[in-house]
């Protein structure tokens, strides 16, 4: 079984209209997509729907969705953040606004060995950057392979004892640990944060055991445009631009 993973859409529908077609050219069997499909990018609506689009088999809701939804305050976001959660809550419909309010809060189990959530198992919203995180979601963790956002950097973390490691397949595939437990970030699809702007995504083939990190380039020009257009904050049209 191979599982398209998307995570931190953003509202960035040039992206992931170019993840879905280099997903289907590349194949999977099914979706899952780990929250924030709205927040900074400017058709929160697009990137809602053609990620319904998808049908994902998994889907759970980030920080971002909570926030338009209205079930959290804005608390702590930056003035950027919410300058732009508020105008995407203004710009969503009744019923685009009732379904970020319906996503489930993660984590989930999609199956026995693998589970997803936004930011950690123990907490939806903390940020795993380092190994001390890493081990405590791994301890928090319900199965074997985990998939987390929220941080919008790929990352894998496993033990030493049984590493992640290129796998003999003769391609880029990233072979799983055997038996251990696995931490995997798939990056973000609508606001990488890791220098690369190109929208990053993830191919997880649980029968071979391996993972595909794959990036595709987008118009990322044509989203700094549709941002500008909106009177967003400009900071969120030039990051995109650097992968920050």
């Amino acid at each position: 079984m191979r599982y398209l993973v998307i995570s931190d859409i953003h509202g960035n529908r040039h992206a992931i209209e170019a993840v879905t077609a280099d997903a289907r050219a590349f194949g999977f069997d099914a979706v899952v997509c780990l929250g924030d499909l709205v927040g900074y990018g400017a058709d929160p609506a697009a990137a809602i729907d053609l990620t319904l689009a998808l049908e994902p088999v998994a889907l759970i809701r980030g920080n971002h969705d909570k926030v338009c939804a209205g079930l959290e305050p804005a608390t702590l976001f930056n003035d950027v953040a919410r300058h732009s959660i508020e105008w995407t809550r203004d710009a969503l419909s009744p019923a685009h606004l009732k379904l970020l309010r319906e996503l489930p809060k993660g984590p989930r189990l999609v199956t026995d060995t693998l589970e997803i959530c936004h930011g950690a198992p123990f907490d939806e919203d903390h940020y795993v950057f380092d190994g001390g995180d890493a081990a405590r979601a791994i301890d928090a963790a319900s199965a074997r392979i985990c998939l987390f956002g929220h941080t919008h950097l790929p990352a894998i973390f496993a033990t030493a004892g049984d590493p992640a490691r290129a796998a003999e397949t003769g391609d880029d595939a990233i072979g799983l640990p055997h038996q251990g437990p696995v931490l995997i970030n798939v990056g973000s699809v609508g606001q990488p944060r890791d220098g690369d702007p190109r929208a990053a995504y993830g191919v997880i083939d649980l029968e071979r055991n391996v993972i595909y990190l794959r990036r595709v380039g987008y118009d990322i020009e044509g989203a700094q445009k549709r941002i500008l257009g909106a009177g967003l904050p400009a900071w969120l049209a030039m990051r995109l631009g650097r992968g920050q």
